[in-house]
């Protein structure tokens, strides 16, 4: 699937929970789907007006695609069956902490401790983040059709975050043991 389709597909996702303005539409993509998505905001106002001239969303409002309100309608929701009923395409891994750890002596054992740490942290902090949506999606009865699938979403972070934070005190420890060995 081309990075079009995607950035289609979020869009027009989102709009289906809700209609929004081309800047909530932006800030939803961002907080709300940002713990497993991203988009180019640079992609979301053309892709909008790209699906308004294929009939795919309506806008209402103000000329401005920032302070319109723009509503998914039965084509758009029939387009964004198709593109989710697409085959996942995998996109090839580009980790710039394995990148470093691979290369780790050539930066050294503090350093690539230092990488490690900071990668732990920021699970915990993703941790903490993923409870914080668990709480608000079950204090919002307005998406309950939608929230048992945002749950899966949210515990697939949880699980993210839990296995990195395994990962990195294991990878510590080895650490640990590589400095008391080289003594």
């Amino acid at each position: 699937m081309a990075r079009s389709s995607q950035t289609e597909m979020a869009v027009l996702g989102a709009l289906s929970v809700e209609p929004m303005t081309g800047y909530a539409l932006r800030e939803a993509i961002r907080d709300v789907l940002g713990h497993f998505w991203s988009e180019s905001f640079g992609q979301i106002y053309p892709t909008l007006n790209d699906l308004e001239a294929r009939g795919l969303v309506v806008r209402t409002g103000g000329a401005r695609a920032r302070s319109s309100t723009f509503a998914v309608t039965p084509d758009g929701a029939r387009r964004l069956r198709e593109l989710l009923s697409e085959p996942i395409q995998a996109v090839p891994p580009r980790n710039g902490l394995m990148l470093r750890l691979f290369f780790g002596r050539m930066l050294g054992v503090d350093a690539c401790r230092e990488l490690i740490a900071a990668t732990r942290a920021d699970a915990e902090r993703r941790l903490r983040e993923m409870d914080r949506l668990a709480a608000e999606v079950a204090g919002e009865p307005q998406y309950s059709d939608d929230a048992p699938f945002w749950r899966l979403t949210i515990s697939a972070g949880r699980h993210t975050a839990e296995a990195a934070i395994a990962w990195a005190d294991e990878s510590l420890a080895a650490l640990d043991d590589m400095d008391r060995s080289s003594r």
